[in-house]
């Protein structure tokens, strides 16, 4: 099973040479799918209101990529036409079961690290244009064709006045078209744009990493939760000041040793439950 997903790599070769380096397309990696979700029922879950969904319009007039975040408006999606639109629903492993069974082909990754299914529907010209992602992202064609591109030399800078960051410079180095049951893998950091052929589904199965700010904010709570509100700084051996505004150099050392302390401290706490729980929260 895993040979075939992953294009005749065992996931130990997968993890070694394309694992947040280099992609890696596989014709017919799912042979036999069959949708577990409509586009009918994409579009109905969008109108619910604890349902996260973004619809966007690749041409509206002048403006081009235009968003409308969810819960979608009824009338907006009778209005739309035939083309140049995708919609965008995230979490829909959680409501549709078939879609949550997707996942479970992925289960030589740590299940920490997986974040969503997210299901996308587009008519012909549909797209998000070309973006970076910042995790890692198995992208599994439903039904329809849909035409993937990747620029390895693009650069974070992007276009103005979008609702979306959409990127400036986009020079595709490679271009597939994919048919029912292929996949791409996209490693984060790689520029990459989708385009519907024609009415389309994908699903974006995402592997997401804690940022550095996270973890070091979770450690930060913790160690500031462990200092008792009656620990305070103390000088007992003050001596009259020389310049009353200046703060001496004999009391910033004191404090930088106070939280050299602390947070030698802190490290020899148990963090593993607050890391846990941090890693954790993603899926609750």
């Amino acid at each position: 099973m895993k040979a075939a997903l992953l294009g005749g790599l065992s996931p130990a070769a997968f993890l070694r040479r394309h694992w947040q380096k280099r992609p890696l397309l596989v014709r017919g990696a799912f042979p036999k799918l069959r949708d577990p979700i409509t586009p009918a029922r994409l579009l109905a879950l969008s109108l619910e209101p604890d349902v996260d969904s973004r619809l966007v319009l690749t041409r509206r007039g002048g403006k081009p990529f235009e968003v409308f975040d969810g819960p979608q408006d009824p009338s907006r999606l009778r209005r739309l036409p035939a083309a140049n639109w995708t919609l965008l629903v995230e979490d829909v492993d959680r409501r549709v079961r078939g879609v949550r069974a997707l996942q479970s082909a992925f289960d030589f990754i740590p299940r920490w690290r997986f974040d969503d299914v997210m299901v996308s529907f587009a008519t012909p010209g549909g797209g998000v244009g070309p973006h970076i992602d910042s995790y890692d992202v198995f992208l599994i064609q439903g039904r329809g064709r849909r035409r993937w591109s990747i620029d390895s030399r693009a650069v974070p800078a992007y276009r103005t006045g979008l609702d979306l960051k959409v990127l400036r410079r986009f020079e595709p180095e490679k271009s597939w078209v994919l048919e029912p049951g292929d996949m791409l893998y996209v490693p984060p950091g790689l520029a990459h744009s989708g385009v519907a052929v024609e009415d389309a589904l994908t699903y974006s199965i995402g592997f997401r990493a804690p940022t550095h700010r996270a973890l070091v904010a979770a450690f930060a709570e913790r160690l500031l939760a462990s200092i008792p509100d009656d620990r305070l700084y103390g000088d007992p051996d003050l001596r009259p000041a020389r310049r009353g505004t200046a703060i001496e150099r004999k009391a910033l050392r004191r404090m930088q040793a106070i939280i050299r302390d602390e947070v030698a401290r802190a490290l020899r706490l148990d963090l593993a439950g607050d890391l846990r729980r941090l890693v954790g929260a993603r899926r609750s």
